[in-house]
């Protein structure tokens, strides 16, 4: 049988979280995750989990015409900051006003250290917890977003010398 019971799972989650969508999108020739989730607003974490039965590790496979899910109902962040060179997790959130456990709640593909994010990366900066979450059922196969992502090859965009906040001296 070409189909395994597993395969069949995969496909009803893929196929119910499809029809959950509050918003998709087709891919074009030639594109990549970050390209897409910053011209449709969504974090780059937000459009791997939200499509983990599509996306393989390196968004490698997008095909013209594929059509993905952007977010689902309750979890479909909008507000987002691609990162640039010289960005830590620190002026992410003082420029976005955005709490950084918020940060990293809503980006949770993000390590303590804040070494692996990227230049070029979407992060959501909703003042709110926006993450993605499943309902897939109880017989579906197991999966995580670590299975579909190796986050330790991404390009750490704050490979320079960190910089730390002016504080205030107070005199006694």
């Amino acid at each position: 049988m070409i189909f395994s019971i597993k395969s069949l799972a995969l496909a009803s989650v893929a196929a119910s979280a499809a029809a959950h969508c509050t918003r998709t999108y087709k891919v074009q020739g030639g594109e990549y995750c970050d390209e897409i989730s910053a011209s449709q607003g969504l974090s780059t974490y937000q459009l791997a989990a939200s499509n983990f039965d599509k996306i393989n590790a390196d968004c490698t496979n997008l095909e013209e015409g594929e059509e993905l899910c952007l977010g689902w109902p309750g979890s479909d962040c909008t507000e987002t900051y691609v990162v640039k060179e010289h960005d830590t997790c620190d002026s992410i959130a003082y420029n976005n006003q955005v709490n950084t456990t918020v940060l990293w709640l809503n980006n949770p593909q993000i390590d303590n250290a804040c070494g692996n994010v990227y230049i070029g990366e979407v992060l959501c900066v909703h003042n709110g917890v926006k993450v993605p979450e499943y309902n897939i059922p109880e017989d579906a196969p197991v999966h995580s977003i670590n299975d579909v992502v190796d986050w330790s090859n991404s390009p750490v965009a704050n490979a320079m010398p960190v910089e730390q906040p002016e504080t205030d001296q107070c005199d006694a």
